[in-house]
C-alpha cells in the first residue's frame, strides 16, 4: 500500500490527526488518567506508565510508519482543542494484504459519548476507499462487550471466535473479529471461494 488516509479527518464528536511530537505530553496524560480503564483489555498498558520522552520515541516510530505508508496511529482529539488527546485509533496492516484493522482506545472522561464509534466509523469509511483495500476489521476480547458494540453498531459481520492466548488482566482467551467489505457496503454477496 501506497495510499495514507488524510491527515485529519472532522467528525461531529471527534477529530482524528495524525500524531504530532508535541502530542507526547497529552498522551501521557489521558493514558495515565485512564490506566484503570484500560488495563483490563490492552496488553501494552502494563507498561504504563512511561515518561514523555519515552512517548517521543513512540511517536516517532509511529511517524515514520505514517511516512512509509506502513501503518497509520492516529490521534483523537476533542474538536474543541485540537491539542487535547482524548484516545488513539488507527488503521494497521496486521491481517491479509487486502485488509486493515481498526483499534481504538478513549480516555475515560470521553467514554459512552460515542466517540470511538464515530472514530470507526470515519476510518471504516476512509479506509475502504483506500487502493488494495477491501476489508476492514475490529477484534477485541469476548468479554469486553464496549468494543463489541461498535462494530455491530457499524454493521460489521461477526466472521471468527478464535481462542488466544490471555495477555490483559480481563482476557477470556477468545477473541472475537468482525468484518465489513466493500461488496457488504454495495450491497453484494462477495464470490465463493
Amino acid at each position: 500500500m501506497t495510499e495514507r488516509p488524510p491527515e485529519r479527518i472532522v467528525g461531529d464528536r471527534v477529530v482524528l490527526r495524525r500524531y504530532r511530537l508535541d502530542d507526547a505530553a497529552a498522551v501521557v496524560a489521558a493514558v495515565t488518567e485512564s490506566v484503570d480503564q484500560l488495563r483490563p483489555w490492552l496488553a501494552w498498558i502494563a507498561a504504563e506508565p512511561v515518561s514523555v520522552e519515552q512517548r517521543v520515541e513512540l511517536l516517532r516510530r509511529w511517524i515514520d510508519d505514517w511516512d512509509r505508508a506502513h501503518d497509520f496511529v492516529i490521534a483523537m482529539v476533542d474538536p474543541n482543542d485540537d491539542t487535547r488527546v482524548i484516545g488513539s485509533t488507527g488503521l494497521h496492516r496486521r491481517g491479509g494484504s487486502d485488509e486493515l484493522e481498526i483499534g481504538y482506545w478513549v480516555h475515560s472522561a470521553w467514554t459512552g459519548r460515542g466517540v470511538a464509534t464515530e472514530a470507526a466509523r470515519l476510518l471504516t469509511s476512509v479506509g475502504l476507499t483506500l487502493d488494495g483495500v477491501n476489508s476492514v476489521f475490529i477484534g477485541h476480547d469476548r468479554a469486553n462487550r464496549a468494543s463489541g458494540a461498535i462494530p455491530r453498531r457499524l454493521g460489521y459481520r461477526l466472521v471468527e471466535e478464535a481462542a488466544v492466548e490471555r495477555t490483559a488482566p480481563g482476557h477470556t482467551g477468545w477473541r472475537w473479529t468482525w468484518q465489513i467489505s466493500r461488496a457488504m457496503i454495495a450491497g453484494v454477496s462477495p464470490a465463493p471461494g
